[in-house]
């Protein structure tokens, strides 16, 4: 009786050890891949309302070894990946109540098997809010675990890097205001697709004509607003809706000359003498004069301006007096 328990207990460590050989031959190195996580096509966010103020995030998986790593990859994303959203007490955001039902309930998931050579990616994007319920408006932190034996098998997962998210509060009628309208069609104002040197130009004769709305149209107020150490010191620290309130009360700080003199000054006269730009960023000079009751001054302006989405828009500057006249 003894040496069959003996024999029995053998036979259960080596099917044991058998299973645990099986399981590994059948594990894939997961430890050379990486994940990454970008925003696409960032644009302003809002809480709530997925399908018409997504947060679409750019999802690349890469390897970095010199073997070949395979990975499933479900049809649905959602069984193959997790966002995580924490506030800055690191409070976690739920899921939404579509994904915890679609996981809890008894579907059959569709895949495919994947491989990545050596250096190779494999990208894809995914909406945050398919994912994570965003209800107010707020500074987050937003990461993701990727499941590459999917959903049902969580103790294999590859952690991306850390964005920051900011959700603005929702446009409401207390804001509206503030929209750029333009004066004689009353119709929201857009920004175009135009050169460098023609949003400078636009930018200084909305000025000279005292057309707020189309002067801040191309403008950055978020960046001139941060070339305040003191401003930028507390901007960065506070909620996204102290920031909006930051953000308008510069814009009335500079429409009331407080501020920024330089920016705001009305020059009689000006010129672009050159411009010079790369793909994403670029520079405009510009000569601008200002006359005074006994005399005309003469300055040389150079506005740094920046291309995000197609759009060019003014987020830094410099001024050298060129004299008197």
């Amino acid at each position: 009786m003894l040496k069959s328990r003996k024999l029995l207990s053998i036979i259960t460590i080596f099917s044991l050890f058998g299973q645990i050989q099986l399981f590994a031959q059948n594990t894939n190195d997961f430890s050379k891949a990486s994940v990454s996580i970008k925003y696409h096509n960032r644009a302003i966010y809002y809480p709530g309302n997925s399908a018409d103020n997504p947060v679409n995030v750019h999802i690349t998986i890469k390897n970095e070894g010199t073997e070949t790593l395979r990975f499933k990859l479900a049809d649905d994303r959602a069984f193959s990946l997790d966002f995580n959203v924490f506030t800055v007490k690191n409070t976690r955001l739920p899921n939404t109540e579509k994904l915890i039902e679609k996981r809890t309930s008894n579907t059959t998931v569709y895949f495919r098997e994947l491989a990545l050579e050596q250096g190779e990616e494999y990208s894809f994007i995914e909406n945050l809010k398919d994912y994570i319920k965003i209800d107010d408006s707020s500074v987050y932190y937003l990461e993701m675990n990727f499941y590459p034996e999917l959903y049902k098998s969580k103790f294999v997962s590859i952690n991306s890097n850390r964005l920051t998210l900011e959700i603005r509060p929702s446009p409401s009628a207390a804001s509206s205001s503030y929209i750029p309208v333009s004066a004689e069609t009353a119709e929201i104002l857009k920004p175009e697709a135009l050169a460098p040197d023609k949003i400078v130009e636009q930018t200084i004769i909305a000025r000279q004509k005292s057309l707020w709305d189309q002067y801040f149209l191309y403008m950055d107020v978020e960046s001139m607003l941060k070339r305040n150490p003191n401003l930028k010191k507390k901007y960065i620290t506070v909620s996204a809706e102290e920031r909006e309130r930051m953000i308008n009360s510069f814009k009335a700080d500079l429409m009331q000359s407080r501020i920024e003199n330089d920016i705001i000054a009305v020059p009689e006269k000006f010129q672009i003498e050159k411009t010079t730009y790369t793909p994403t960023e670029g520079s405009v000079i510009v000569t601008e004069w200002f006359k005074y009751p006994n005399y005309s001054e003469k300055k040389s302006y150079t506005y740094k301006v920046r291309q995000r989405e197609g759009i060019w828009t003014i987020y830094d500057y410099s001024v050298v007096n060129l004299g008197t006249e």
